[in-house]
């Protein structure tokens, strides 16, 4: 039995007791931890904020453009013309004070549409379904010219402010340049967001100013 249990021990590989302690020590260690989850938790607080800062921002131009298009909309619909400008000028004017400098007049895009209602606003021309009668406009069928432009179009409104009475909608359309790459993917096309806002009114009652004398 002694000699069995001696041959035994003699054929067991000696066991290193350091090896033991290194991974003991390495499973309790807590230094670097902070460091790790700081990068897997970074990415997604950086992109929290920006997407908070750029959502801002959004608002904030929105709303001035939105504001300066009320103030425009006032000036005009009383039909008064500033000495050496024309109303369209002075609109130009309104919506570049409003907005402070963070929307370009050069760039943006300012519709003025004249509307016989409230109601009609965006809507198409009436036309007369039969050639065939599929539900949309066909070359040939009879419409309504509402706007007087000798075609069928699938908004009736008429460029222009209008006169007394006449109800416009106006509209402004721009892209906005995010501030950072980080929200580019997410929102908007190239790095850029394309913001529309609209006002509708109803111009006074004004007098029409009688038209220049021909030179």
């Amino acid at each position: 039995m002694c000699a069995y249990q001696n041959v035994k021990a003699a054929t067991e590989a000696p066991q290193n007791p350091r090896k033991f302690n290194v991974w003991r020590q390495l499973r309790r260690c807590c230094r670097g931890v902070t460091g790790i989850e700081f990068a897997v938790v970074a990415p997604a607080v950086f992109l929290t904020v920006a997407g908070v800062i750029e959502l801002a921002m959004i608002m904030f131009v929105s709303t001035l453009s939105e504001g300066g298009l009320r103030e425009a909309s006032r000036f005009s619909i009383t039909g008064f013309i500033p000495p050496g400008m024309t109303r369209e000028e002075r609109i130009l004017e309104i919506l570049e004070d409003h907005t402070i400098g963070l929307v370009d007049m050069d760039q943006a895009t300012i519709v003025f549409k004249v509307y016989p209602s409230f109601d009609d606003i965006g809507k198409p021309e009436p036309f007369t379904d039969n050639a065939p009668a599929n539900g949309s406009y066909d070359a040939g069928e009879a419409f309504q010219d509402i706007n007087g432009n000798g075609q069928w179009d699938s908004d009736m409104g008429a460029a222009g402010l209008g006169g007394p009475g006449d109800i416009v909608l106006y509209t402004i359309e721009f892209d906005w340049e995010l501030m950072t790459p980080l929200v580019s993917p997410l929102v908007g096309q190239g790095g850029k967001l394309t913001m529309k806002s609209s006002v509708a009114v109803k111009n006074e009652p004004f007098d029409v100013p009688p038209p220049a004398p021909a030179p």
